[in-house]
């Protein structure tokens, strides 16, 4: 009996760049940077662990983030990430 490899579909809207995400990326991104912190590392952190203890408080960073659910935010950026190289 061979198994059937089903690829499970993800459907996301086709709007362009939410601009809240970008407004509140940017945000969070100047306020690690004020602090001296890596802005991607800590990002990537929060991202993936879900954890925002990797957000300061400073410039309510933290309660900005905490706004707009993490699946969206890397839904958003592989968008853009992948339009981007199309574009050449």
């Amino acid at each position: 009996m061979s198994s059937i490899d089903k690829t499970m579909k993800f459907n996301f809207s086709e709007e362009p760049f939410d601009q809240d995400i970008k407004e509140i990326l940017m945000t969070v991104h100047d306020s690690l940077r004020e602090k001296g912190y890596n802005p991607i590392n800590q990002i990537v952190g929060y991202l993936l662990s879900g954890d925002p203890a990797y957000i300061p408080r400073y410039n309510d960073a933290r309660n900005l983030i905490r706004k707009i659910e993490r699946d969206e935010v890397i839904e958003e950026l592989v968008k853009f990430y992948l339009e981007q190289q199309a574009k050449g």
